[in-house]
């Protein structure tokens, strides 16, 4: 098993993402540590990973409250030993931010996803951190989806927000890696499998008058494959990427958007 005796915390752990990665680590092995706001959510996810014979614990955390990110950190050292593989994955709701032209969307509402996603990955970071450098070995992980790189439009914010994530993999890696904190993060389509991508095509279809089919075929035909990213895809990326076996990655963006941006 590639993660057997890592503990891994996971932010966001209710969402279709955090849930993915999440059931992946826990079949490698990993001790997971699932947080999120909605522990009715987050308590189902681990009774699945536990049903399938993994180990999952669970926690209400704001992933952008300091305190509280800290203190749940601190608990989970106490009780594992360590904190091996920190992913956030953490998402906020579409609605009002995208599907909506630059020039007639409020500052409030463009700065929201700037702030909020910039503001919750800097301090699970930074509060993993402590305990990795100390340790000498970690990893970071987060996950944006391709307008962080590309020039999409109606995407509001959230593009700039996606791309200062991968701006602060770089910054964090650049700082802590000489540790042995590694910084990951991996891009990918829009997934049709999880709900917020639903509302999100459904939003910009609307905008652009076609059918929400219509935008989702015209989405997936823009990869090399003529399909989106699976959450499986993502999930088994992770999986390695979490690993030892991928010492010499950090400060990197894993490309799994299948042609759609060619680096």
């Amino acid at each position: 098993m590639l993660l057997e005796n890592k503990n891994i915390v996971v932010y966001g752990a209710g969402g279709a993402v955090g849930g993915a990665v999440a059931r992946g680590f826990a079949h490698e092995g990993a001790r997971v540590f699932l947080t999120g706001r909605d522990p009715g959510v987050i308590d189902s996810v681990a009774k699945e990973i536990v049903a399938a014979g993994g180990k999952a614990e669970t926690a209400v955390v704001d992933a952008g409250d300091e305190q509280a990110v800290v203190e749940h950190l601190d608990q989970v050292v106490a009780d594992a030993g360590s904190v091996d593989v920190s992913f956030n994955a953490i998402g906020i709701s579409p609605r009002g931010l995208q599907g909506i032209p630059l020039a007639e969307l409020p500052v409030e509402d463009f700065l929201r996803p700037i702030t909020t996603y910039s503001q919750a990955h800097f301090v699970t970071a930074k509060s993993a951190a402590r305990h990795m450098i100390a340790r000498g070995s970690g990893v970071i992980m987060m996950h944006t989806p391709e307008p962080a790189r590309m020039p999409l439009p109606l995407v509001g914010g959230m593009s700039v927000g996606w791309a200062a994530l991968e701006g602060l993999n770089r910054a964090l890696s650049a700082e802590w890696a000489q540790y042995g904190v590694r910084s990951i993060c991996l891009r990918t389509t829009g997934m049709v499998e999880t709900p917020v991508i639903d509302v999100v095509y459904g939003l910009h279809a609307d905008a652009l008058g076609i059918t929400k089919e219509q935008f989702t075929a015209a989405a997936g035909a823009m990869s090399h494959r003529r399909r989106p990213t699976t959450l499986a895809e993502l999930a088994d990326a992770a999986v390695f990427l979490a690993s030892d076996r991928a010492s010499a990655m950090t400060g990197t963006v894993a490309n799994l958007t299948g042609g759609i941006i060619v680096d």
